[in-house]
């Protein structure tokens, strides 16, 4: 077991039916970063992706979403909901969960530097952060739970463009957000010079 899934809570968050968030404390850095789909490391229900990208003279196809397959292949067509942000370079927008709502992120330009917390008590991964770098260099989608806290950073000298599919409509109840730069979370926004 990593060091970081023994966190404790630091505050209770929210409650919805069997679901409890709090905020863990966490040592100053980026989590695992996670290098492939499967990693061993990725938090609990969070799934990866990668997405065929069909390039030529022109500039490239890249298919987002299937109703019905893939990673957002059990969102009900009825209350799905396809949004798209786009974020100027060094943009950070953190943290922000969901009591019921499942997200399914596919970053279409630019570069994002995802940064992902398990927020729910008696998860196995509870306290866990992961780092996944994704966009046009890394052409993956990201599927992430309700109760698992979600942000990113735009990296790179270009404007991003997050296309992202949402089970259910939005609703301003569902969703909670934490600073960016939450000292419990502590998350470590700063580019990493190695």
């Amino acid at each position: 077991m990593a060091p970081e899934t023994k966190t404790a809570a630091v505050r209770s968050l929210a409650r919805a039916g069997d679901l409890q968030l709090a905020v863990p404390a966490c040592e100053k850095g980026l989590g695992a970063v996670i290098g492939a789909p499967d990693s061993a490391e990725l938090i609990a229900g969070v799934r990866l992706a990668p997405l065929a990208l069909y390039p030529d003279d022109r500039g490239y196809f890249l298919e987002i979403q299937r109703l019905g397959r893939g990673l957002a292949a059990d969102f009900p067509p009825a209350t799905t909901q396809i949004s798209a942000a786009m974020n100027y370079p060094g943009a950070i927008k953190a943290f922000h969960y969901h009591l019921g709502q499942t997200d399914c992120w596919t970053p279409v330009k630019g570069l994002l530097q995802v940064a992902l917390v398990d927020l729910r008590l008696g998860s196995p991964t509870f306290g866990r952060r992961n780092t996944i770098y994704l966009g046009a260099l890394r052409p993956w989608q990201a599927l992430i739970p309700a109760g698992v806290a979600h942000g990113y950073k735009v990296i790179g000298g270009e404007a991003s463009l997050l296309v992202y599919m949402t089970d259910r409509f939005y609703n301003p109840a569902d969703e909670g957000r934490i600073p960016y730069n939450d000292a419990s979370i502590n998350y470590d926004w700063e580019t990493q010079r190695k």
